[in-house]
């Protein structure tokens, strides 16, 4: 599939539907804190690109009311979860915010075994190594490492990128049985329909790969100058955590052939290397049953 043919190549980090949509599913739920949901989804409108925003910006973003997004804005400053700039009247996200992360990143001791491993490979094909965690439509950085330069991608912990256009997301979701395959697929959809469509055949011949020899790759779908390979790394027990580590490498780095020659077999052996520091099996991977998927 010729990816260069399409509208708009490159998909973006999974957009926030409108307060409506997000909580359809739980109108009838009488245990379903509404008031706490929006209180979040205020917290999730701050994003890297726009780290200060104003009530009527997050109420554009979130589709809450100017009004409710107001007394949440205070509220959550008077927690310590914002911090108020009364020069600007404008907010961003305040150190307390850091703790509810902390919990989270520490049930993840592998991250630092599994650092110096990979910081070598990182610095040898001068590029990027990451581990993300499939959080719904979205792959969420728990770990990275790099070298000096590595192009206009630079991964960071907590960073979000779309499931659907990166070989990241791929490789993660290629670990859910069949019937979360599908959920997913349709979670995809309703996320962005038109994103879905464009990349729906790349993003099953992505799963497909990581059945088929241990990784998947993509060549500038996500970031035209970046291209990427990525493996299936676990499943934790007991959880539907599901986790993947990828290696990027500013294309023009590359020799024809060499992603899947000599950087995916790499990371392969290097997702090898951590699960064999953690007693983790390798998954078992089989091309998700279609069927399922329609």
């Amino acid at each position: 599939m010729d990816m260069s043919t399409l509208t708009d190549p490159r998909p973006s980090a999974v957009r926030p539907l409108p307060v409506d949509a997000m909580l359809a599913d739980s109108a009838g739920d009488a245990a379903f804190a509404t008031t706490l949901a929006k209180g979040l989804m205020v917290l999730e409108a701050f994003k890297a690109g726009a780290p200060v925003l104003g009530n009527m910006e997050i109420a554009a973003r979130t589709g809450i009311p100017r009004p409710t997004v107001a007394r949440l804005t205070h509220t959550l400053a008077e927690l310590g979860y914002l911090d108020y700039d009364a020069d600007r009247a404008r907010y961003r996200v305040g150190i307390r915010a850091l703790r509810i992360a902390h919990p989270l990143l520490a049930d993840m001791p592998f991250r630092q075994s599994a650092r110096p491993l990979m910081q070598e490979v990182a610095q040898s094909v001068r590029g990027t190594v990451s581990i993300g965690l499939l959080d719904g439509t979205s792959m969420i950085y728990v770990e990275t490492a790099r070298s000096g330069d590595v192009g206009p991608h630079v991964p960071d912990i907590g960073m979000p990128i779309p499931v659907v256009g990166t070989a990241m997301g791929r490789a993660a979701a290629s670990l859910l049985p069949a019937r979360d395959a599908a959920r997913l697929e349709q979670q995809l959809d309703a996320s962005d329909a038109e994103q879905w469509s464009a990349y729906r055949d790349a993003y099953r011949a992505g799963i497909a790969q990581c059945a088929e020899r241990g990784f998947c790759t993509c060549f500038g779908e996500y970031m035209a100058a970046i291209h990427a390979v990525a493996v299936p790394l676990f499943q934790a027990a007991n959880t539907t955590r599901c986790y993947s580590i990828n290696c990027g490498i500013p294309a023009f780095r590359l020799q024809p052939g060499q992603l899947e020659a000599e950087i995916g077999p790499r990371i392969r052996a290097l997702a090898a290397s951590i699960r064999a520091q953690m007693n983790e099996r390798e998954p078992a991977l089989a091309a998700q049953d279609a069927k399922l998927r329609k």
